[in-house]
């Protein structure tokens, strides 16, 4: 079984195992989606009390629901969101908290109103990132993860660095229930590590490891390429 398999039966087994638990939480079913759980607050809240985020004034963040919690806090701390926008179709959303109207930052931090509130932004334009938040299905405690196997917070990354705007010294955090902790997952070229785990009951730190510094054209899906106009767009001037 390659590792592609192996990925898909360990997602499986996650959303599976939560389900049966009852530790999900709205959107649900939890299948095909980095699943929201009960506790996702209270892992934020461990995030956003780390010196890494307290010091970070550009922090990316994915926009599904577990990590909203993340987003607003992003936003209410004054820092400014990097929010890509769903299968990347949109590039990336820009939203500095000191534009918002009064009352509506709980709003920007949704997907709805960081589409009403973000400033759409090439990546050459946008600041440089300080921290960078994902979601995960899956984690091990060594800091590899499992997205739900579209392979969107990886591109997201390879662009990124690309661009220059995350070097290998930036943070990469991600928010799960304890029950998203597995003890292996298998690792390709790709792959962008967690330095930390915060769940709702413990901090997990990982020892560091080198981040993929570029897209691996090699190994990307032509309709990936096809979906996303900006990868289309760095593929014609990055060198292979």
């Amino acid at each position: 079984m390659g590792p592609r398999d192996l990925k898909a039966c360990i997602r499986e087994m996650v959303w599976r195992t939560m389900e049966e638990r009852g530790v999900t939480s709205f959107p649900v079913p939890v299948r095909g989606r980095i699943p929201n759980f009960k506790g996702a607050e209270r892992a934020a809240a461990l995030l956003t009390a780390d010196p890494e985020f307290d010091r970070a004034r550009v922090v990316k963040v994915n926009p599904d629901s577990p990590q909203f919690a993340v987003r607003k806090e992003v936003l209410r701390s004054g820092k400014t969101l990097v929010m890509p926008t769903p299968r990347l179709r949109g590039g990336f959303l820009l939203i500095d908290p000191r534009t918002l109207p009064k009352g509506e930052l709980e709003r920007a931090a949704t997907i709805r109103g960081a589409f009403i509130y973000g400033k759409p932004v090439h990546p050459k334009e946008l600041p440089k990132v300080d921290l960078i938040v994902l979601g995960s299905v899956a984690v091990t405690e060594e800091g590899w993860r499992v997205g739900k196997g579209e392979g969107y917070a990886e591109l997201e990354y390879a662009i990124l660095r690309t661009f220059g705007k995350v070097d290998e010294g930036v943070k990469v955090y991600t928010t799960v229930h304890e029950l998203q902790i597995v003890d292996f997952v298998p690792v390709e070229p790709f792959d962008v590590p967690v330095d930390a785990v915060f769940t709702e009951r413990r901090v997990i730190r990982c020892l560091p490891k080198p981040k993929p510094d570029r897209v691996y054209w090699e190994l990307l899906e032509e309709e990936k390429l096809s979906e996303i106009p900006l990868l289309r767009e760095l593929r014609d001037v990055s060198p292979r």
